[in-house]
């Protein structure tokens, strides 16, 4: 007899279901949310089971790589897709939950997601650091704009940057107000010391980058840096789960939606899907790519005629798509980015 386990996942506990190929539930309990006590309680009442399912959610990776650890089949599923199940029922409570995944896993209505590698996630943690210091970095900078505006002063643009023009002010305008002065100097003081932190995690993408040489073919693209091919590298981490490298676009949200039902067929904005850091990285090259990339190339050709059709926003979009699929299939078949010809080179 097959048997099926659903874990509903919490910070504290798990419930956890155990149903049959019929769907006749064998057993229930709530453990807390410990690999050793699922892996416990599922040997204890069921023995062999064919599959144990659980949703992607803060834990699921640190579980699904543990009970792999203790031979158990567990499958991580997308939670968007259980919930279409889940929302059948009434009473939303976690033993339902349990009750409704095992019966998912029976039926094996489900997609299961890709539970990418430690080293992905490193990877990952790495560039999420970074992301949340630059936007630290970018809160400073706002407040000390805000607030030197409220006493009528611009901070504006100078060349040499924000630190130099601060200093100028600080040497400047406001040595006459010693309070704002000492206020201004503390949050450039932190700032200067979350530029020291950034700069510190930029040379450890760099290191990282160039040790990997799929990153540093990466990098040989215009537009791309080590952010943007870490990030790329971090979010696919395997290129053999997708079959055509065009899927890359749509798995990353950069692929329109659309809706079609008899008569009607629209489509609308891109998805947004999956990461949106690693979508943010790739508009961001695209954009270094279409505005400040001399040497000519055949995509930056192709974003430029969209531009004069659709506008800049929309070729941005086109550009980082195109982005993402010519990374996979770089890694795929291990090919280098090709340039225009040079001129002399044409025959």
């Amino acid at each position: 007899m097959k048997k099926y386990v659903g874990l509903d996942v919490s910070l504290e506990e798990t419930a956890i279901c155990i149903v049959d190929d019929q769907g006749k539930i064998l057993a229930e309990r709530k453990v807390p949310s410990l690999p050793e006590a699922i892996a416990a309680f599922i040997r204890e009442r069921a023995g062999e089971v064919d599959r144990i399912g659980l949703e992607t959610g803060p834990l699921a990776v640190w579980l699904w790589n543990e009970l792999r650890a203790f031979s158990l089949p567990a499958i991580c599923i997308d939670a968007r897709h259980a919930k279409a199940g889940l929302s059948m029922m009434i009473n939303k409570t976690d033993r339902n939950d349990a009750v409704g995944l095992a019966q998912i896993m029976r039926t094996g209505w489900f997609r299961q997601v890709h539970v990418k590698s430690g080293a992905s996630h490193v990877t990952r943690a790495l560039l999420t650091s970074r992301g949340l210091l630059v936007g630290m970095r970018g809160d400073i900078d706002n407040q000390v704009r805000g607030l030197l505006k409220t006493f009528g002063i611009l901070f504006g643009k100078r060349v040499g940057g924000f630190m130099k023009r601060a200093e100028e002010l600080l040497a400047g305008e406001l040595s006459a107000s010693p309070e704002l002065s000492k206020l201004v100097g503390t949050l450039l003081k932190t700032r200067a010391e979350l530029q020291s932190r950034i700069s510190d995690l930029d040379r450890d993408l760099m290191r990282q980058a160039k040790a990997s040489e799929v990153c540093r073919r990466f990098m040989a693209v215009p537009g791309v840096g080590p952010v943007t091919a870490l990030s790329v590298w971090a979010a696919i981490d395997d290129p053999a789960r997708f079959v055509r490298s065009s899927s890359v676009g749509a798995y990353l949200g950069l692929t329109p939606r659309r809706y079609a039902s008899g008569e009607v067929d629209l489509s609308g904005h891109i998805s947004k899907c999956g990461d949106q850091e690693v979508r943010t990285h790739l508009y961001e090259a695209a954009n270094v790519l279409l505005t400040r990339i001399k040497k000519p190339s055949g995509l930056q050709t192709w974003g430029l005629r969209i531009a004069k059709r659709s506008g800049f926003k929309k070729a941005k979009v086109a550009v980082a798509r195109k982005l993402a699929v010519i990374l996979h299939s770089m890694w795929c078949d291990g090919s280098e980015f090709r340039w225009m010809p040079e001129p002399d080179a044409v025959p």
